[in-house]
Parts: C-alpha cells; structure tokens; sequence
C-alpha cells in the first residue's frame, strides 16, 4: 500500500511539476489580453494585444531610420536635462537597453572567486572592463542578480578574480535566477 500511495504522489508531483508552469503562463496571457482589450475597450479578444505589438514595431523600425534617430537624440537630450526626469529616464533607458539594445551590457557570464580561503565563487555578468577614468585598469564591474528576483548587486572586482564562463549569456542569467536550478542548457 506505501508503494502504491508513494508511486501515486511521484506521479502527481510529476504531473504538478509539467502543468503548473504551463497553466501560469496560460493565465497570465490571459490575463495580459483580457486587461488590454478592456482598456481600449475593443470588440475581438486579443486585438489591444496584437494593435500594441504592431505599434510597439512600428516604432522600433522607424527609430531605425536616420530622421526618426536624430528625433530621438534630440528628445534624449531634452529628457537628460530636466533634473529628476533625467535620473528616471535614463535608468530605465540603460536597463532596458542592457537586456535589449544594441549594446547589450549582460552578455559576458563570468565566474568571480569571492573568498580564496573558502574557494567560494558566484557567477555574474561583466559590465564595464574599461575602468580606466576612475583608475582602476586592474578591475572590472561585475553584475551579480540575486536568485528569483529583479535585483542584484554589482561589484569593482579585480581581473584576476574573474573567469569567462563558455556559456550562452541567456543560460546563465536563467541558471543564476533560477537558483541554479535550471541547468546550463539554453533553451
């Protein structure tokens, strides 16, 4: 009887395990369609999704065209000098273009040695190599995310400390957030 009530919870975790990411991610687009097509109050489910990726696409190209660029410097030169916005603006504008930019800033894993008596290390993401204006041609800036958050902390690290990791960018971010649960494997 313990076999078959241990087999039976196996299977059930088992199940859990395979359905539970599914029907959350399921949900939340859901959930994402349905506040959308709400707030602009359209007729077809889904289509306040669809009008915001074209939208969103729309823009990207034309940001690529040279008239659309210089409009877009000279709206960032205006943002960057009203005193708050400026630190807001920016921020963001960095941290999204570090994931999604043309200057991607998290596509270096490295492995840092953090404690040489303990052989204690923690993968991260170099940031800035160049330190040079502040003096510091020994160092690097690495980025370290905590484990199932948005968050992390980054460090003036000494070159020496730091290994480049031969893993994808995107398997190690998942890895380091995930716990190091997920694996190395990038898919």
């Amino acid at each position: 009887m313990k076999a078959i009530a241990g087999r039976f919870l196996r299977y059930f975790f088992s199940g859990t395990l395979f359905i539970v990411p599914l029907v959350a991610t399921a949900y939340f687009i859901f959930v994402s369609f349905q506040w959308l097509d709400n707030r602009l109050n359209l007729p077809y489910p889904g289509l306040g999704f669809a009008i915001i990726v074209a939208v969103i696409t729309l823009i990207g190209y034309l940001s690529t065209n040279y008239v659309f660029k210089t409009i877009g410097e000279w709206f960032d030169r205006g943002m960057n000098r009203i005193p708050l916005v400026k630190l807001i603006y920016s921020t963001v504008k960095d941290l999204l273009s570090a994931f999604v930019g043309d200057k991607k800033k998290f596509n270096k894993p490295v492995l840092v040695r953090i404690n040489k008596d303990n052989s204690l290390y923690q993968i991260g993401f170099i940031t800035q190599s160049d330190l040079t204006d502040l003096g510091l041609n020994d160092m690097v800036v690495v980025y370290f995310p905590h484990s199932y958050a948005f968050s992390g902390y980054h460090y003036f690290v000494p070159k020496e400390n730091v290994k480049p990791l031969n893993v994808p960018a995107t398997a190690a971010m998942k890895f380091i957030v995930s716990g190091g649960v997920s694996g190395f494997k990038d898919h």
